[in-house]
């Protein structure tokens, strides 16, 4: 595995003939993958709205007016339910999103913690994505028997600063370290169409390629623009450079997952089947990704009927956490956990906040 990339030469390969790219990626993915099975996942949101911070891509933003329902955390017995009809649709994985800023050590998290407890009992992958977490969190999550946990970087490093300014980019590369010092597997990634460049798609596969070891999973996803966040406005980016990306950051991580992401239902069949030959291997199924839309499950196994792909069985890359009641224990450090608060702004996103403020008044 190379942990020692650099920007010029992901550059190098991004920017190869597409058809040579996707040849290559292609040859690739036959070397780590098999190539006819894609893992179905379903991500489902536990705690939808609400939430503190300016992601300026994001609905969930309680700054922003997107008319989104907010929902308080999903009880257990929810969860479970939710759970065992994403696995009877197919779903080797499930996903819970949480609209926080970070997890804080408080009832909720407890609550969090039987939730993965239970979901890992019904012999699924259980992924979180929660937000910051620290080490500590970080270790209960496994013991409570938390497969996989999300934290994407975004974008570049130093376009992060365009779309987000109530965190810094390093507290996403600490949370990533905190979930890998606890065994748990890394699945991160990005969006591409919030009018970054291809340095900035590239500056982000760097950071993740040269992670140690690299993520096993990564989610590359295509904005879906909603009305009332700041990048309400941008175009929809073409399935070229979706499949531009794919096959990049196929090339640069071999050995992970690469997962087909949010943007599905602007691609054709064509186009997704593209993706699949140029490395993805995975993909989120249901009828929404927290609180964008996403194509049915019936229409992902006709298109999967028509390529020959099998779904993927639950822990084919790893073995299926065994839960352990430490996960019970309180933590020694109860309260809030403090995290980086930057101090610039962003212009488009106080527009955003301040036409937010206009509409409610």
């Amino acid at each position: 595995m190379n942990n020692s990339w650099t920007i010029e030469k992901i550059l190098e390969i991004y920017k190869k003939p597409l058809m040579e790219l996707i040849f290559e990626a292609a040859q690739t993915h036959r070397q780590h993958h098999n190539p006819l099975e894609v893992q179905i996942s379903t991500l489902l949101s536990i705690k939808t709205g609400g939430c503190s911070e300016d992601c300026g891509y994001c609905p969930q933003a309680a700054r922003y007016h997107t008319d989104i329902e907010t929902n308080d955390l999903m009880s257990v017995s929810q969860v479970k339910a939710q759970a065992l009809r994403a696995k009877a649709n197919g779903s080797s994985r499930l996903c819970m999103g949480a609209a926080w800023r970070n997890i804080q050590n408080n009832d909720e998290f407890d609550q969090v913690l039987e939730m993965v407890q239970t979901v890992n009992g019904l012999d699924m992958e259980v992924c979180c994505t929660l937000g910051m977490m620290t080490q500590e969190q970080a270790q209960r999550l496994a013991d409570a028997g938390l497969y996989a946990y999300n934290h994407n970087l975004d974008t570049s490093e130093e376009h992060y600063k365009e779309i987000i300014s109530t965190r810094e980019f390093d507290d996403r590369v600490k949370t990533i370290e905190n979930a890998s010092k606890a065994g748990i597997s890394v699945c991160s990634g990005g969006i591409i169409g919030m009018g970054e460049s291809a340095e900035d798609r590239c500056g982000m596969l760097l950071t993740l390629a040269n992670m140690n070891p690299q993520p096993k999973s990564v989610p590359i996803n295509a904005l879906v623009a909603v009305e009332g966040t700041p990048l309400e406005d941008q175009e929809t980016i073409s399935i070229w450079e979706m499949v531009r990306m794919v096959a990049t950051t196929r090339i640069v991580m071999p050995e992970s997952v690469v997962r087909l992401s949010a943007g599905r239902t602007e691609m054709s069949d064509e186009g997704q089947a593209l993706c699949f030959m140029a490395g993805a291997s995975s993909i989120f199924a249901g009828d929404k990704l927290l609180t964008t839309p996403n194509p049915d499950i019936n229409q992902d196994m006709k298109l999967f009927d028509i390529l020959g792909i099998t779904p993927k069985a639950p822990f084919v890359d790893g073995d299926q956490p065994v839960t352990n009641n430490n996960y019970k224990k309180c933590l020694s450090t109860k309260g809030n956990v403090k995290w980086s608060r930057p101090t610039h702004t962003i212009e488009r996103n106080e527009k955003a906040k301040e036409k937010a403020k206009a509409l409610r008044s």
